[in-house]
């Protein structure tokens, strides 16, 4: 039995996080945030003192007798999507896609529920719900990028009860709901778009996807700080979160694995956005190159992992002398905490000085590095331009730096070589205890800074 107890001053909720308080703070006790508490009238209290046995749904069994082969992963023809996804989807998932606006998102699941449309046919058509466009408009960008099909069917509904209909009268394998912002239901308080909309929407279209086993992919909006809009207890409720990641100079698209319930959550998967639709990249390293026959000074090549990809990307470093009190530092593409790390460091250790001038750093091709295993790339790009002695052209970088100035290893060495190898580069500095080095890779092991900076003195990795 629960016992009810009712407050009769006014309630508050956090717009950012959904936190309840009875009173009013200037900051959310939950998420810290300021200024986003809304008054929503008398809160409602329950105080379970007990519970009575109610009956189950349906009866435990033992784990090995449960069917698995209902909870196959299915794919939906877009390779790269997959990849992220862990194989594919799983029926009875939801997935959160989320992204800044014009980044593709839209695009890219038109173009999933088209591969499933047509893979399955009439057996188990795809729906497409837009609640932001008209199902004309739609149907323009779907003509425009060729993915039209008879099985493939689209509404236009901002009404959850509405958008149940559908799925009642067309009986979907797959279900896309564009975006659930924008979603809402008049027997809920509040706006479309508002924390408890958000909420009790997302709620109810994971119960109909639990139900009837039927996969569910929908879009978020994010904030200006990047995160998903919303209350964070959405990405709870879903069961996996991508985020759609791109420059707006640059047509290359990057998804990747925030959280997957049921494959790897680091994964990323690559798109090249084009004139007529969006197409997979399952081979991206050369695209974060600039590939010379001779090496220039302030770039150094090193090999990132995401997920279980090894990716080649170059750093690039630019020192000049500044004028003014404060030397800028700028940053693109690369952690600006680790960067200035970096620094100190080289200032500190490699006795190279930078307090006089303007640093600026940045990855080509719109490649994000994050990883630690860069730390020495960044370092020797830096020490490359501040010396203006270039690297050689055919030489990759791999390490982390500590504050001592030692360089730490990193994991996955020999899949890192083994993809440099494959692109044609010859030369490594690696850290100590790298295992075993790939054939056609000459490694040399650097366990300091100073031996990383006399390779670079030398103008070749030293024998």
């Amino acid at each position: 039995m629960a016992k009810n107890t009712r407050s009769s001053k006014p309630g508050y909720r956090c717009a950012e996080c959904g936190n309840e308080s009875a009173k009013w703070f200037g900051r959310c006790q939950e998420c810290q945030a300021w200024g986003t508490l809304e008054e929503i009238g008398v809160p409602t209290r329950a105080v379970l003192s007990k519970i009575a046995a109610g009956v189950p749904s349906s009866p435990a069994r033992p784990i090995a007798e449960v069917d698995v082969e209902a909870a196959r992963a299915r794919r939906t023809g877009v390779s790269e999507f997959d990849r992220v996804l862990g194989g594919g989807l799983v029926p009875g998932a939801v997935v959160l896609l989320a992204g800044e606006p014009g980044v593709g998102k839209s695009t890219l699941l038109l173009e999933v529920a088209f591969r499933w449309a047509a893979r399955d046919g009439a057996a188990a058509p795809s729906l497409y719900v837009t609640g932001e466009e008209s199902a004309g408009q739609v149907r323009l960008r779907a003509e425009r990028t060729g993915n039209v099909h008879e099985s493939m069917y689209l509404a236009a509904e901002s009404d959850i009860s509405a958008v149940f209909g559908h799925v009642d009268a067309v009986k979907p394998g797959l279900l896309v709901v564009d975006s659930v912002q924008t979603l809402g239901s008049p027997e809920i308080d509040g706006t479309p778009g508002g924390v408890t909309q958000v909420r009790a929407v997302t709620a109810a279209l994971v119960a109909l996807a639990k139900e009837r086993g039927l996969p569910v992919v929908l879009v978020g909006h994010v904030t200006k700080d990047g995160a998903i809009a919303g209350p964070r207890v959405l990405e709870h409720l879903v069961d996996v979160v991508l985020h759609f990641e791109g420059d707006r100079h640059s047509s290359l698209r990057m998804v990747r694995g925030v959280k997957n319930r049921f494959g790897p959550a680091d994964e990323v998967g690559c798109f090249e956005l084009v004139e007529d639709g969006i197409l997979g990249v399952p081979d991206p390293s050369g695209l974060f190159l600039n590939r010379r026959e001779t090496g220039v000074a302030g770039t150094a090549v090193t090999v990132a992992v995401e997920g279980k990809r090894p990716l080649l990307g170059e750093v690039q470093a630019l020192v000049s002398k500044s004028a003014l009190p404060s030397p800028r530092r700028a940053v693109s593409g690369l952690d600006s905490a680790r960067v200035a790390m970096a620094l100190a460091v080289l200032e500190r250790r490699g006795r190279i000085r930078l307090s006089e001038y303007d640093v600026f750093t940045a990855t080509v091709g719109g490649m994000r590095i994050s990883e630690p295993a860069a730390d020495l790339a960044l370092v020797l790009a830096v020490a490359s331009a501040a010396r203006d002695i270039p690297l050689p052209p055919d030489l990759v970088v791999l390490g982390e730096v500590g504050l001592a100035g030692e360089v730490r290893r990193v994991s996955g060495v020999k899949t890192r070589l083994a993809e440099a190898a494959r692109l044609g580069f010859t030369k490594a500095l690696v850290p100590p205890d790298s295992g075993t080095i790939p054939d056609g890779i000459q490694a040399t092991v650097t366990p300091d800074l100073g031996a990383a900076l006399q390779a670079l003195y030398a103008n070749a990795v030293p024998e």
